[in-house]
């Protein structure tokens, strides 16, 4: 029986000795994005309220180069890398991105000009006012009934028709210039697809339903940044 005891003590007294490590934690470096099959540069960009061009210089691609699946783009400006100036004061080595937009306004998209006008995206009431701190007020939501007309509210190219933005459901991303970005968000029904030019007024989507009411989420963003789309839109 002593020998017994014995053998147990040693075996916990080298067991205490053992040291276990815990399992290791794989982390993916902060400030960088994988992505993912439906994802386009805008949409990136509008997920992390970030100028599209910036996100293209930082990347050191072109605007219009195709982003592909398990692709890694940097978030956050590399600290060899300048700030990027405004789009009307680009130059040089961004040539390439003027002369492709130029092309492409050749080919029917009003992509050169800031809209000087600008439409309601549907018929009905605000629900809410802007508030650019909290992601469901970026934008105005507006009250109507589900599967009403959805409308661009200027002259642009479709840069993304999806739902891989979390909160927004079925989402569409308009460029208007290289400045201006408006989006419509809740969706039913999305009625054109990437790379699509649309007229101002022409409809883009049926209106569907959040949190159990017929409603759009709408928002327009300047340079990256959400603005309160109020200022721009007409009285109804």
């Amino acid at each position: 029986m002593k020998a017994v005891v014995a053998v147990v003590i040693a075996l916990m007294m080298l067991a205490s000795c053992v040291v276990v490590n815990p399992p290791t934690r794989v982390t993916r470096s902060a400030g960088w994005y994988t992505v993912k099959t439906s994802d386009t540069l805008y949409s990136i960009a509008w997920r992390y309220g970030l100028d599209y061009h910036q996100l293209a210089q930082w990347n050191q691609i072109d605007i219009s180069d195709p982003i592909h699946p398990g692709q890694r783009l940097r978030l956050v400006r590399p600290a060899n890398q300048a700030v990027a100036a405004a789009p009307e004061e680009r130059t040089g080595t961004t040539a390439k991105s003027a002369t492709t937009a130029s092309a492409s306004n050749r080919s029917g998209e009003s992509e050169g000009r800031d809209p000087q006008q600008w439409l309601w995206p549907t018929v009905g009431e605000p629900l809410n006012t802007f508030l650019a701190s909290r992601l469901d007020r970026r934008g105005i939501d507006i009250a109507g009934k589900l599967g009403q007309p959805v409308r661009a509210v200027a002259d642009g190219k479709v840069v993304y028709s999806g739902n891989g933005l979390a909160g927004y459901g079925n989402l569409i991303i308009i460029k208007h210039s290289e400045k201006y970005l408006s989006a419509y968000a809740y969706c039913r029904e999305r009625l054109v697809q990437e790379g699509a030019a649309v007229k101002a007024g022409n409809i883009v989507a049926e209106m569907g339903r959040w949190d159990n009411t017929a409603k759009l989420h709408f928002e327009i963003r300047r340079n990256g940044q959400p603005v309160d789309p109020m200022k721009y839109l007409p009285d109804q």
